[in-house]
């Protein structure tokens, strides 16, 4: 009996509703904790980031290469749920490592906390999303490349962008995770 369960399709199908709820349960707590270490981040990067209408231009010569969310909506929405959730998963994958290294450069012991604390929940996404995608039978993209060396206020510059552009791919995310359980519901 227990073989035919683990067989059953509607095990499989709440297997995946539930992995999908419980990973957007997470990017919605993420994008919630993201908002409370963004301002404590920029008070303590100080003038000009922590003024209210500063928007550096975003860095485009980086080896990050930071992956932005800023694809339009009708293109993303185009895309398989397997290349979403592959764009996903390379994109926090090179977030998380320019978010350890932030929490590295940073000299505030209590935001250094803050920080990695917020990537131990970036590394359980990441697991969340990998996981979500073996249960549909995707394969996973291939991990991140090492960052360069930058002067200091490039280096700000660019904690201001990883930050900024996190908090887009939090919320979109939320949106796809969303999305994808309104799908198996149907």
């Amino acid at each position: 009996a227990s073989l035919a369960a683990a067989v059953d399709p509607s095990n499989n199908l709440a297997s995946e509703r539930s992995s999908i709820e419980s990973t957007y349960e997470l990017t919605k707590y993420l994008e919630y904790q993201l908002k409370e270490i963004k301002d404590v981040y920029l008070t303590y990067l100080g003038p000009p980031f922590n003024e209210k209408d500063f928007s550096p231009p975003r860095p485009n010569s980086t080896a990050l290469t930071l992956p932005s969310a800023a694809t339009r909506l009708e293109l993303w929405h185009g895309l398989e749920n397997q290349a979403r959730l592959a764009q996903n998963q390379r994109a926090y994958s090179i977030l998380l490592a320019a978010v350890r290294e932030l929490a590295r450069s940073t000299l505030c012991p209590s935001l250094k906390t803050s920080l990695l604390h917020f990537c131990t929940g970036l590394d359980g996404l990441l697991g969340s999303i990998s996981a979500l995608m073996n249960s549909l039978g995707y394969s996973s993209p291939l991990q991140a490349a090492a960052r360069p060396t930058m002067n200091d206020f490039a280096r700000k510059v660019e904690g201001f962008w990883i930050l900024r552009e996190l908090q887009s791919w939090l919320w979109r995310s939320a949106k796809d995770f969303n999305r994808l359980k309104k799908r198996l519901r149907g």
